[in-house]
């Protein structure tokens, strides 16, 4: 008999190696013997923990990150299936997320919301070039508890401030946490410009929501 420890090993080598049969065979086998949120918090949320990881350091691509992403929602899904009606798994958290206004990087982003979305997080991305009000109409649209804004630009750094600046004005600001990324922008940036956190990749932009967000 396997135990637990062993099949929650299994659920997360089967999303490191990005293959959805993989994946779908180790959760029909753990769902015999575990609950559908244990097996999707520790075994498949820290399979794609450990992905995101790998990918920081270049062990990884991004045809992986989507792959692993991919078999994980077809795990999820076999699971929400076999669980009663209202007890699918608990959002942490509702996060708007998107690179902006004159800014077409769309990489980082993305890996970013996928992270986010497996960790438990309901994600809305909302692209690239974004034009500033768009964050803050989404954030209204989806009752977001956390804007997300990527720049890759010196250029557009600015444009981060400016949401934040109309989280003020809607005054929104109190109840929207503000997490800022990419390339140029620093832990001293984001403190001048008021944001609550910085996030230097994606492992850290999970970290810093479940910080923020997750009553402890």
């Amino acid at each position: 008999m396997t135990s637990e420890e062993e099949l929650l090993q299994e659920l997360s080598e089967a999303i490191i190696s990005c293959k959805k049969d993989a994946v779908l065979a180790a959760v029909e086998k753990a769902k015999q013997v575990m609950e559908p949120a244990e097996i999707i918090e520790k075994g498949l949320a820290a399979g794609m923990n450990q992905v995101g990881v790998l990918f920081e350091r270049g062990k990884l691509f991004l045809p992986h990150v989507m792959m692993a992403a991919d078999a994980m929602t077809a795990g999820v899904k076999v699971l929400e299936a076999d669980m009663p009606a209202g007890t699918g798994t608990k959002k942490l958290g509702v996060i708007v997320n998107g690179t902006v206004e004159g800014d077409v990087h769309d990489i980082g982003k993305s890996i970013v919301s996928t992270m986010l979305q497996s960790a438990g997080f309901e994600v809305h991305d909302i692209g690239r070039d974004v034009p500033i009000k768009n964050f803050v109409e989404k954030a209204k649209e989806v009752n977001a508890n956390m804007i997300g804004i990527s720049a890759l630009m010196t250029t557009t750094l600015q444009g981060q401030r400016e949401v934040i600046e109309l989280l003020k004005e809607e005054g929104m600001r109190e109840k929207v946490k503000v997490m800022v990324g990419g390339a140029p922008a620093t832990r001293a940036w984001a403190d001048k410009i008021g944001a609550d956190c910085y996030a230097e990749n994606a492992s850290e932009a999970v970290a810093k929501a479940k910080e923020l967000l997750v009553r402890k």
